[in-house]
């Protein structure tokens, strides 16, 4: 059903705070009002800031500079108490900090990858997901690599690009499928438009497919339920949306393709974790585009051989709004309170929007 023009959400900026760093990063502190920002200084280090909003206005509470830039960042390896944060960063080193005491990490694997920590998510924090809390990370390198502190500097596993294979780039990783303590898989995407889906109880590719661009960004509705859809981003200004519940021998999974009218690139989506048939994408002309997902009627049918296949259903965008004169890196929506969220982008500023009328939906 097509939401009414009359009770469509709107995307509004909140504070935009201009920073002389290059942000890459944005997370929300979960169960508070603070957010970090991680990116590089204009001497190619890393810089790493952390906010309080209050009201109209933002605070800042703590500035780091580490010797390489940041890249990449997650909470949601940690437990809510300790609320640690993991870092990756351009030399390929994976750090985990307290942050109420930045001037060591309190664990780190100084060559986790080569080069490049490109991107990482986590599971098994937070409360969310079953099993072990654990760190995906995708590098320049081509390798998907999955840690666990406990296990100190080497990876539960790796997954290498085949002897004699050119390693293309992880761009893009997340955790999906962990709705019991046995069950996980990992998503990565690449450079040359390589999906993998990655089955951690097996430690093997599950099942993949090749899209005509580079995959900028992937994520799963929900980390903690049996498969259910996810969404990709790509270069050419286009997203694709998978429904993993049926899987066909021939066909695989049933995927629909949408065309975003900007013509940039799409940087990344992220579900809104309130409601996950709701994700924003993240622009190349520095715009967000709000988009609901409605379900098929029937979520699969049978083929001439009697053998199920997935049914799609659609997506409607419910706005557009541009607000920076540069692409959106990065944006990451509050955990606690709804239609809240803080975006990065490359014009060096870094906004807080809300989007409203979300509890309409």
């Amino acid at each position: 059903m097509a939401c009414d023009a009359r009770n469509r959400p709107q995307i509004l900026q909140h504070i935009c705070e201009s920073l002389t760093i290059t942000i890459f990063e944005t997370l929300w502190v979960p169960c508070s009002a603070r957010f970090v920002a991680l990116g590089s200084t204009a001497r190619n280090t890393g810089a790493l800031y952390i906010y309080e909003l209050e009201g109209n206005k933002l605070k800042k509470l703590k500035e780091a500079e580490k010797h390489n830039s940041f890249k990449c960042g997650t909470f949601a390896a940690s437990s809510l108490v300790e609320r640690h944060l993991a870092t990756g960063d351009f030399k390929g080193t994976l750090f985990v900090w307290d942050l109420e005491r930045l001037s060591l990490p309190i664990w780190h694997v100084k060559k986790a990858h080569d080069t490049i920590v490109n991107a990482m998510d986590g599971c098994g924090g937070l409360n969310i997901g079953y099993g072990a809390p654990e760190i995906v990370t995708g590098g320049r390198d081509g390798r998907v690599r999955i840690w666990d502190q406990r296990q100190k500097d080497d990876p539960v596993v790796s997954f290498d690009p085949k002897t004699g294979d050119v390693a293309r780039d992880c761009w893009t990783v997340a955790f999906g499928n962990s709705y019991n303590d046995e069950e996980r898989c990992v998503l990565a995407g690449y450079d040359n438009g390589d999906i993998k889906l990655f089955d951690l109880r097996v430690g093997k590719v599950r099942w993949q497919t090749t899209l005509p661009n580079g995959i900028c960004g992937i994520d799963f509705d929900r980390k903690d339920i049996k498969m259910n859809k996810f969404v990709c981003t790509t270069l050419e200004s286009k997203l694709h949306l998978y429904n993993l519940r049926v899987y066909h021998p021939e066909k695989g999974y049933t995927s629909l393709e949408e065309k975003l009218k900007h013509g940039t690139t799409v940087w990344g989506a992220k579900h809104l974790p309130q409601n996950r048939e709701v994700f924003v994408t993240l622009g190349g002309d520095g715009s967000l585009s709000l988009y609901k997902y409605s379900y098929p009627d029937q979520q699969s049918m049978k083929d001439g051989e009697n053998r199920e296949y997935g049914v799609v259903g659609k997506v409607e965008l419910l706005n557009h709004q541009t607000l920076a004169t540069q692409p959106i890196s990065c944006l990451n929506w509050s955990p606690d309170k709804a239609g809240l969220a803080v975006c990065g982008s490359f014009d060096q500023c870094l906004r807080t929007i809300v989007v409203t009328k979300l509890q309409k939906l």
